[in-house]
């Protein structure tokens, strides 16, 4: 959990401006929804155990929209308890949850009011699994959600370690949690692994899964979005991958490559793109059982 020296200390003048922005939360309709939900909001709230708050955090995922969502997904009994962030980006916030049947989870939460989503339409135009839909700011974010739950699906379908998809409604993705009792598992980034060669051998070969088995490329596949769990990376963040169909698809294959390549050579190793990337392309690949 992220301690003290993580988070700023809250602007006073912000939290204020906060309060306004939320007058909303004590109309009659929605004060009894926020009231039947509370409890399971206390982690992002700063109440209970959990002492990480940072009040801007709340101001800026846990919108109107994004209540409802969740006040039906808790409902559903798919969620028991949001407590903590453990990844936050321009995009999203992952926290750490529990179901109510018991064990953590991991759910993410697209932020609705974002500008950086101008630049995701790249990864969906062209991706003939998404043509005609509206590109409106809120509908392009749940597009992506539901974008990220299918592609986590089929890759998982091929044998792939990635989180497992549970739930998605609106702007909320609900996963598997990769980690331990104590925290999420890191990303490769933030790790030394004994054997870069064979890790990055490994890496080449859930790429050329991706491309050959799944049809898709990643489009933004790197240390940054991989977690090193119980001595093996895991791939993450699947919203931008496209099928292998999309006009852009050989270009972010190349860019995912030149990555991972850069990465290995971080770590001391010598391979050159081109060759990694016919491994990518025209390589074998093992016939992994479903995770499904």
């Amino acid at each position: 959990m992220p301690s003290e020296e993580d988070w700023d200390e809250p602007d006073p003048d912000m939290m204020m401006k906060s309060e306004r922005k939320h007058e909303w939360i004590s109309e009659p309709k929605y004060k009894r929804m926020f009231e039947d939900i509370e409890y399971s909001l206390q982690g992002v709230m700063g109440k209970g155990r959990f002492e990480w708050v940072d009040r801007r955090v709340f101001d800026q995922v846990f919108d109107r929209s994004t209540l409802l969502a969740l006040h039906k997904l808790m409902q559903q009994g798919e969620i028991e308890t949001i407590d903590y962030p453990i990844a936050r980006g321009k995009e999203a916030h992952v926290f750490h949850a529990t179901s109510s049947v018991g064990g953590p989870l991991a759910v993410k939460i697209f932020h609705t009011t974002n500008a950086v989503f101008k630049g995701l339409s790249k990864y969906i135009d062209g991706d003939p699994r998404f043509s005609g839909l509206s590109r409106r700011h809120r509908e392009l974010v749940n597009i992506w959600v539901r974008k990220e739950f299918r592609n986590l699906k089929r890759m998982r379908k091929s044998g792939l370690r990635v989180p497992e998809p549970l739930m998605n409604l609106k702007n909320v993705l609900v996963m598997q949690f990769i980690g331990d009792e104590k925290s999420a598992s890191p990303r490769l980034k933030d790790v030394r692994v004994e054997n870069p060669s064979e890790v990055f051998q490994d890496l080449l070969e859930m790429a050329a899964v991706i491309w050959q088995e799944c049809d898709l490329v990643h489009a933004d596949f790197s240390e940054y979005n991989v977690l090193w769990h119980e001595g093996s990376p895991w791939v993450i963040d699947a919203g931008q991958a496209v099928t292998t169909r999309h006009p852009s698809a050989r270009e972010f294959l190349v860019r995912d490559v030149t990555r991972l390549t850069e990465w290995y050579g971080r770590q001391g190793g010598d391979a050159r793109v081109a060759d990694s990337l016919v491994r990518v392309l025209d390589g074998p690949v093992p016939d992994l059982k479903s995770a499904d």
